[in-house]
């Protein structure tokens, strides 16, 4: 039998194959090169081995794109269940649960198989994206908890160690994130979830100017071309500049940076940011056109709530009222599924809500945006980015002018970040006090 590098037994392997797997599996868990190219490799040099085709779907299935989900399912289909040791049918058990949709009940399932091997890298990558689908905090940060004692010495300790970093920050255990996250960056300066992880940290403190002196000093280990978190990264950059005061800078990241994304994961960071800019009065001239043509070949109805509000903002923002009219009516009768679930009782009302904003409606808006405070653990992404919706909640009170709402949900704002410049303009506008300057 061959191992691969975390000593994990890869059925039907080569030793040319196990490398080109170990390869794929670093460059995923990094964020950076192609993974997939590496597993077909792999394949290529071991037809046999299971393990490279059940890396690759997880690949394809973390997308959240509609054609690679699809392409997943087919490759968990073909593998046939007789024969197969006990890792592989742990990732097939939770790849058929993913791919139909069913992403809690997968993340349980890679809860029990990391159990069994807490050196397996890929599936505790794959079960800690799970958990960021699900917006679980809890075993983002529990599920590599349970794991990090089996790596001491073991290669790719420091990832396991970035991605402890980010369930403790989405656990609101900040310092112990960002400690955490620095130490994988001292065991590994390209572990750009590590790096990442330490970002959410400084911005869920409000620490706007630190972030982006993170983010500067950092980035020849985040911004190569082949890093496919990099997009996400510069969208942090453009957080720190709209907290800062600064939303020229932020417009400067989205014109040079994210202006030509094309993959569903980067059209998200275009769209929160050029709607946060919206919010601050900033003219976005056609901005919107281009993200909004991008989502069309990007957002399926009964796929991801998160996915289709983004693409949901970007159309509203461009005014195709007709393409959020047809999105609506597909998720009207959604099911089948947890996400097609969570789609028709959660995502289906944030973006009326949404639209009911835009088209200054906010009493409407408020009414249906309020209920997405509970919504944790059944609509995916992180506390940075569903801040999006309690902005544009706390917008549409301050907007409308309801009265005691506003200044309670400008308050709250100002509890977490008492010196963004953000939250004290819109106090400004509540009380009617001079607004503030900002250096």
């Amino acid at each position: 039998m061959i191992f691969d590098a975390q000593d994990n037994p890869l059925a039907g392997a080569t030793i040319a194959g196990r490398d080109l797997f170990d390869r794929g599996c670093l460059d995923f868990a990094r964020f950076t090169g192609d993974p997939v190219a590496l597993f077909d490799a792999a394949l290529a040099e071991a037809p046999g081995c299971t393990m490279a085709v059940l890396a690759k779907a997880w690949c394809l299935m973390l997308a959240t794109e509609p054609a690679a989900n699809r392409a997943a399912a087919a490759l968990v289909a073909g593998i046939p269940d007789h024969g197969l040791d006990e890792r592989c049918a742990g990732h097939k058990a939770g790849l058929l649960a993913a791919t139909a949709g069913n992403w809690r009940v997968a993340a349980h399932l890679m809860e029990r198989h990391n159990a069994a091997f807490p050196r397996d890298l890929i599936g505790l990558q794959a079960g800690h994206m799970l958990d960021f689908l699900c917006a679980d905090a809890r075993t983002l940060r529990d599920r590599i908890a349970r794991a990090l004692p089996k790596w001491d010495a073991v290669p790719g300790q420091s990832l396991v160690q970035g991605m402890l970093a980010f369930g403790l920050e989405e656990s609101g255990a900040y310092g112990e994130a960002e400690a955490m996250g620095c130490c994988a960056l001292d065991r590994d300066p390209g572990d750009v979830w590590a790096h990442h992880a330490v970002a959410h940290v400084m911005e869920m403190q409000g620490r706007a100017a630190e972030g982006l002196a993170w983010s500067q000093l950092r980035e020849p280990h985040w911004a190569a071309e082949d890093n496919f978190l990099k997009v996400h990264n510069w969208w942090h950059r453009a957080l720190c500049h709209i907290e800062l005061a600064d939303p020229a800078g932020a417009l400067d990241v989205f014109d040079h940076r994210l202006a030509q994304v094309s993959s569903a994961q980067d059209l998200i960071d275009a769209s929160a940011l050029l709607w946060r800019l919206d919010l601050s009065g900033f003219a976005l001239g056609d901005r919107w056109d281009g993200i909004a043509t991008a989502w069309q070949a990007h957002a399926d109805a009964n796929l991801s709530a998160f996915n289709n509000l983004h693409a949901g903002m970007a159309w509203l923002g461009a005014g195709r009222d007709g393409l959020v009219a047809d999105q609506l009516a597909c998720t009207e009768q959604a099911g089948g599924s947890e996400a097609a679930d969570w789609i028709a009782k959660i995502g289906r009302p944030l973006v009326l809500g949404f639209e009911a904003f835009r088209k200054a409606r906010y009493d409407e808006a408020v009414h249906l945006l309020w209920p997405a405070r509970r919504i944790y653990g059944q609509f995916g992404g992180s506390h940075a980015q569903r801040d999006v919706i309690d902005w544009t909640l706390t917008e549409a009170a301050v907007r409308g002018r309801i009265g005691g709402l506003a200044e309670a949900l400008v308050n709250e704002r100002l509890a977490r970040r008492p010196h963004s410049p953000v939250n004290l303009t819109m106090q400004a506008r509540v009380t009617g006090a001079k607004v503030p300057a900002f250096a």
